[in-house]
């Protein structure tokens, strides 16, 4: 199967393209920018869903759902807001179709037309707010956490799977607060919870800052953001937590009486990924022979593939193979016996290896005989030999080893490619080979754009807890009181 896969250094895009279609990630659908997520696919994104609500529940959130549709007057309601979507909105206009009797097809019934066009859902601040109207009277009314699981559409023209197409799913979490602090401290944990998520569970090193004036959400005074660097040294934002201040509650009108009785605005903030983590995951640890995963995300942790040459012995691999396979379930530990006779050995160990399942075990007559069992592991792809007895006892702490290795290797990949330099040409040479870049800004608008329009790098973000540092900007020379991150990004 991996001779399907093109090498990274030959085709970077190409290899990614061509591990979602031979891992069966997800494929392109029938409607144009949207993906169908197969099973596979979907068993990862379900595994960080549950993983991600966990953690979300346990800071005091819960869950709960708006509707797909948004009236437009809506979107009118807050004007930075409407013009960071309007280019990527998908509006409904009619509701009803008919035969039509001169062609006999199916056409837009053109009497149908609603009084006022709906919004396809790209984000939900807006519904969010006007249901928070009606749910916000007083201060023992705050804070509401709120987060929702869904779908959102943004008509993107230049698609590709996982990281932007047409429809995605994600989480969007919408809060409301009595004062300002309460707020930005939101935003600032749900940013820390996407930061212990992307690196515990993806295994997967990040950087956290905020974004520039120019970068940040539509309709935010703040954006805290996670960015992590892929394998061709791009970087790709994974998650954003946003402080919104009163801009919602002010467009919305959403007012609280404080506890002297006192009418205020609501602060706010919002958060969200998607599944555009799944193609982080892909580019930040996968290898030309196909997918690498940690184990902590995995569908799949452990396969066992039973090797013989008379039908017979299978029955006796079988024994042996049912024992570990009850040890690993009743550990908590998903883990599957292969001994599906339509395939060779061969095939089966090349599969699991395109799948990324951190852990093969090999059991042969042989390894019984030598109270053996071979083990492979996914992210180095060394073999070697375990007692029988107690393979299963290893796997906990081994799965563990796993997954600190597919960090230390995203981590020292990062390292070893992020740089700092003062000096125009080199920053051009460096952003052109790819990675991050320290370097010096002025803080205008007008000179991150300038970069951008020469480099085609944008500043991922100002760094947490940035020192100052006073410096003359990389392009234009003028004081500078910081360094940012620039890169190229997906």
């Amino acid at each position: 199967m991996a001779k399907g896969i093109t090498k990274r250094e030959v085709n970077y895009s190409q290899w990614y393209n061509d591990i979602i279609q031979k891992a069966q990630l997800a494929e392109n659908s029938a409607v144009r920018g949207s993906m169908v997520i197969k099973p596979y696919g979907y068993a990862i994104w379900e595994n960080m869903r549950d993983q991600l609500d966990k953690m979300f529940k346990a800071t005091g959130h819960v869950n709960a759902y708006f509707p797909l549709f948004i009236p437009k007057s809506f979107f009118n309601k807050e004007a930075s807001h409407v013009e960071g979507f309007a280019k990527e909105c998908a509006v409904v206009t009619h509701y009803r179709l008919k035969n039509d009797e001169k062609s006999g097809k199916i056409v837009v019934d053109e009497t149908a037309k609603l009084e006022e066009e709906l919004i396809v859902r790209p984000t939900s601040e807006t519904i969010i707010w006007d249901s928070y109207k009606r749910w916000i009277q007083s201060y023992r009314d705050l804070p509401i956490l709120v987060n929702q699981w869904a779908n959102v559409v943004r008509w993107e023209m230049r698609t590709r799977l996982f990281l932007r197409t047409a429809e995605f799913l994600w989480q969007e979490g919408h809060t409301a607060h009595a004062t300002k602090q309460e707020a930005v401290a939101e935003a600032e944990k749900m940013i820390g919870i996407y930061r212990d998520f992307a690196e515990n569970y993806m295994a997967m090193p990040v950087l956290v800052g905020k974004k520039t004036a120019n970068e940040r959400f539509a309709g935010a005074d703040d954006t805290y953001t996670i960015e992590a660097m892929m394998q061709d040294g791009k970087a790709l934002q994974s998650g954003t937590s946003h402080f919104l201040a009163q801009n919602f509650a002010k467009a919305f009108d959403v007012k609280f009486a404080n506890e002297k009785g006192e009418l205020e605005y609501v602060w706010a903030s919002s958060w969200g990924v998607s599944t555009r983590l799944i193609g982080a995951l892909i580019m930040a640890h996968s290898d030309d022979n196909g997918l690498v995963l940690p184990p902590k995300l995995a569908p799949l942790k452990v396969v066992i593939v039973p090797v013989y040459k008379k039908i017979e012995d299978l029955k006796t691999i079988d024994t042996y193979a049912n024992k570990i396979v009850d040890t690993l379930t009743n550990a908590g530990i998903s883990v599957k016996y292969d001994n599906d006779d339509k395939f060779k050995p061969g095939y089966k160990f090349a599969e699991y290896e395109l799948k990324g399942v951190p852990v093969r075990l090999t059991l042969g007559m042989r390894d019984i005989e030598n109270n053996q069992i071979e083990l492979v592991r996914r992210d180095t792809l060394e073999k070697s030999f375990v007692s029988l007895e107690n393979v299963a006892q290893q796997i906990p702490q081994l799965l563990d080893d796993i997954q600190a290795s597919i960090y230390n290797k995203a981590k020292d990949f990062r390292d070893s490619h992020t740089y700092t330099t003062d000096n125009w040409e080199e920053f051009k040479t460096i952003i052109e080979k790819g990675g991050f870049v320290n370097a010096h800004w002025d803080g205008t608008t007008e000179t991150e754009l300038k970069i951008k329009e020469q480099t085609k790098a944008t500043i991922r973000l100002i760094p947490e807890n940035n020192q100052p540092e006073s410096g003359k900007c990389i392009l234009t020379g003028k004081p500078s009181k910081q360094r940012v991150i620039f890169a190229k990004a997906y």
